[in-house]
C-alpha cells in the first residue's frame, strides 16, 4: 500500500462504518470500472478488514450516465447486502439499482469519485448530525401539494408534488435504501407534466464535461419538459446532448433537490457539487429511482445558487438557511 492509499482508508472507513454500517460476513459487491479501480481496491481492502465477503467487479466504463450495468453484475447487486458504486458514469438511476434496493441492499453511489474525495471534503461532514435536518425537508416535500423554487438570478419554477415521496439522502443507508456520498440532499420528483417556469443555472452542471458554470444558462420549462435552452458554449453542450438521444424523456423535469452538506465545495464533480449548502438543483431525465415514472436515456442535474423553496406557500429553504 502506498502512503496515499493510507490516507484514502480514512474515507473508506467512514463509508463502511457510518454510511453502510458494515457487519462481518455480509455480502459486499463493489462495482467499479477501469478508471476507478484503485478506489474499488481501497474499499475492498477496508471491507475485508471488517470481515465481509467481498466481490469486486471491474466493468467496461459506461458510455453515459444512466446506462445499465451488464446483466451478470445487476444480478450480483440484487443478491448483495451492500453495494458500493465507485464508477466514472452514474449507474444510480438504473433498474439494476432499483432492483437491488427492492431486494434489501444498502447502496452507496460514488460516481466520479476521486482519490482526493476519500481524503477530504464532503466526507468530513457529520452525517448523523445532518440526518434529522435532511429528513425534515423530505417530510415537508412528502406532505406538500405544490412547490415553488426561485433564485436571485431569476429561477422561478412551480411543480405539483401531490402524493410524491420526499427523499432524504444523508449518506447513511438502511436495507432497501441508496444514497450518493458525500452529497447530502433532500429531493422530490414532481408529477409528470406539471413543472412550469424558468431555471437559471449559475452554479454547475457536473456532467458532459460542463462542470462549474461560466455564464448563466436560461432554461424554459413547459408542462413538465424543457422547451428552450439559451446561453453560450456550456448551454450548447447540454442542448446538443439532450437532442442526441432522440427521446423526449431526456427533457423531463425529474427532480427538485436541495444541497445540505456544509463541507461540500463546488468543484465540478457531481457528488460534491450537489451537496453544497446554498444550492438547489433540478434533475432532468430519469425519475424512477426518485418516486417518478420516467425512464430516460440520461439523468443530469442543473445546479443554481441562492434558492428559495416554498411548499404550499411556506418558505422552507432560503439560501443557506433551512427553515423547517
Amino acid at each position: 500500500m502506498d502512503m496515499k492509499e493510507a490516507l484514502m482508508f480514512k474515507g473508506a472507513k467512514t463509508i463502511l462504518d457510518i454510511c453502510v454500517a458494515l457487519k462481518p460476513n455480509e455480502q459486499v459487491v463493489i462495482l467499479t470500472d477501469m478508471y476507478k479501480e484503485k478506489l474499488g481496491s481501497v474499499l475492498a481492502a477496508a471491507a475485508v478488514e471488517r470481515g465481509a465477503e467481498v466481490s469486486m467487479v471491474v466493468m467496461t466504463p459506461r458510455e453515459r450516465s444512466g446506462q445499465e450495468p451488464p446483466k451478470p453484475v445487476a444480478e450480483a447487486m440484487k443478491n448483495a447486502d451492500v453495494v458500493l458504486l465507485p464508477v466514472s458514469y452514474s449507474v444510480t438511476h438504473t433498474y439494476a439499482v432499483k432492483n437491488a434496493a427492492a431486494n434489501g441492499a444498502r447502496i452507496v453511489a460514488l460516481t466520479e469519485f476521486t482519490e482526493e474525495m476519500l481524503i477530504s471534503g464532503g466526507l468530513e461532514a457529520d452525517f448523523r448530525e445532518l440526518k434529522p435536518l435532511c429528513q425534515k425537508i423530505a417530510a415537508a416535500f412528502s406532505a406538500g401539494n405544490e412547490v415553488r423554487v426561485t433564485s436571485s438570478k431569476g429561477t422561478d419554477l412551480t411543480m405539483d408534488i401531490r402524493g410524491r415521496r420526499g427523499n432524504a439522502l444523508y449518506c447513511i443507508v438502511g436495507p432497501g435504501e441508496f444514497s450518493p456520498v458525500p452529497n447530502v440532499e433532500a429531493n422530490v420528483s414532481p408529477l409528470e407534466g406539471t413543472a412550469n417556469g424558468r431555471i437559471v443555472v449559475d452554479a454547475s452542471i457536473p456532467y458532459l464535461g460542463i462542470g462549474v458554470i461560466d455564464e448563466p444558462i436560461y432554461i424554459d420549462v413547459e408542462n413538465g419538459f424543457i422547451a428552450k435552452i439559451e446561453g453560450t458554449r456550456q448551454a450548447e453542450v447540454l442542448r446538443r446532448d439532450l437532442e442526441s438521444h432522440n427521446d423526449k424523456n431526456s427533457f423531463n423535469i425529474a427532480e427538485l433537490g436541495v444541497g445540505l452538506n456544509p463541507k461540500c465545495k463546488l468543484i465540478g464533480i457531481m457528488l460534491e457539487d450537489e451537496g453544497v449548502l446554498g444550492t438547489a438543483h433540478i434533475g432532468i431525465g430519469t425519475s424512477i429511482t426518485l418516486g417518478g415514472n420516467v425512464k430516460a436515456p440520461c439523468h443530469y442535474d442543473l445546479l443554481f445558487w441562492d434558492p428559495k423553496i416554498e411548499v404550499d406557500g411556506k418558505l422552507i429553504v432560503d439560501g443557506k438557511n433551512i427553515l423547517v
